[in-house]
């Protein structure tokens, strides 16, 4: 059972998040900033800490749809949120322009990211068979595309880390 500590620091880093989405939407499209980044080790480790934030909460909360605990209709509304949050991080990884050292653990970095979308969009396939009654060999099938896809996220920020300089 997870400590009020933990739940409300998982909380407080997916509040951040969520508001940094925000912004970046609500940064007019005119403005030209660039951030610039000099410590590609430390950016990209925050990028992953904060993307493992992301893929145990939508774990969790996976793990609670396929147990009854919660809803499909709450879980695709918390998986959208998270696929934004993901969004965020590779637009960030993008903008970072990273040396030429570093670009293949950033592209392998992002390519983690964007498998990770995808990861959760076939979880919202899951959640949306529930919803709609589907056969049990259908949901057996979709569960192992979701396995397949977490361990394709899963290799890819591995190929991240083994890219390293």
């Amino acid at each position: 059972m997870a400590s009020k500590k933990g739940i409300i620091v998982t909380a407080i880093i997916l509040g951040v998040i969520t508001a940094a989405s925000f912004l970046v939407w609500m940064i007019p499209q005119t403005y030209d900033a660039a951030f610039v980044v000099t410590d590609y080790e430390n950016h990209l480790n925050g990028i992953k800490n904060i993307h493992l934030v992301i893929t145990e909460d939508i774990d969790s909360e996976f793990q609670k749809l396929v147990n009854g605990k919660i809803s499909p209709d709450e879980y695709i509304r918390m998986a959208e949120t998270s696929n934004s949050q993901i969004n965020s991080q590779i637009i960030n990884l993008v903008e970072s322009n990273p040396t030429e050292e570093w670009q293949d653990s950033y592209i392998s970095y992002m390519d983690s990211l964007k498998q990770s979308n995808t990861y959760i969009r076939e979880t919202i396939v899951f959640a949306n068979m529930l919803k709609d009654g589907a056969e049990k060999s259908s949901l057996e099938n979709t569960m192992d595309s979701v396995n397949n896809l977490k361990d394709e996220v899963n290799n890819l920020i591995q190929a991240s880390d083994d890219a390293r300089p």
